[in-house]
């Protein structure tokens, strides 16, 4: 369902004012509640709309266009998977950014929902400071994935080995894009990356946002799959 607006400041405004708009689906009602009650806890955060299924969630985020999607995998119909592929999958213009939330630790539903175009994967025993700061950074572009299924799940990437070989870059990368690649390949966020390399913000996003034009990614989800499938990294 669409919940009424509350008369807060436009997500569109200044960073000042900006708040994240988030649609949540679960087919349970008491989890829809908790997470909602969670989310709009918490400064800049609102939650705009609620769906039971992954139908209804994908009408419902095609008509609010809320800045972050979090969706269960495990719903009547339409899963959370076919819902997140239908809103960022590959062939969709303009997607939106999903995070998947969901009981079940299996890196098959892991690997299908990034592959489908999450930008995030969560358990939902994450607790509240995971699940908010998985939801901040959906809405920044960057990429947050339990760190319980992390290197796990992203070596499977690379032990499986890909569908067709990796695709090369259309520009060779530079040292300083390896070693942004192979810290967003870890599950760094952009101030992180800042922190670690001694560079401002600014310069952290400028490298991301030349990664995924030579790599030709569309979020930092791939950038990460793409050095696993290259072995630029290996897991644990």
């Amino acid at each position: 369902m669409t919940r009424p607006t509350t008369g807060r400041p436009n997500p569109s405004g200044d960073d000042g004012d900006r708040r994240i708009r988030v649609a949540v689906a679960d087919d349970q009602e008491i989890i829809r509640s908790g997470l909602t009650m969670i989310l709009d806890a918490q400064p800049g955060i609102e939650v705009v709309g609620t769906a039971a299924d992954g139908h209804h969630a994908v009408e419902l985020a095609r008509r609010l266009r809320p800045d972050v999607c979090l969706f269960d995998i495990r719903m009547p119909g339409v899963d959370g998977i076919e819902a997140t592929r239908r809103l960022a999958g590959p062939r969709v213009t303009e997607p939106l950014a999903v995070v998947v939330i969901t009981t079940f630790d299996l890196d098959e539903y892991v690997y299908a929902a990034l592959r489908a175009g999450a930008r995030g994967f969560l358990l939902k025993d994450a607790g509240t400071a995971l699940l908010t700061q998985a939801v901040r950074a959906a809405a920044d572009g960057d990429a947050l994935i339990a760190p319980s299924v992390t290197t796990r799940l992203l070596h499977a990437f690379a032990d499986a080995g890909p569908a067709a070989p990796p695709r090369q870059p259309v520009d060779p990368l530079t040292e300083r894009e390896e070693q942004i690649l192979t810290a967003v390949a870890r599950g760094r966020t952009n101030s992180e990356i800042a922190g670690e390399f001694h560079v401002s913000l600014s310069t952290v996003k400028t490298h991301v946002a030349s990664l995924m034009a030579k790599l030709g990614a569309r979020n930092r989800v791939e950038i990460a799959i793409w050095a696993y499938e290259t072995h630029r990294v290996r897991g644990r």
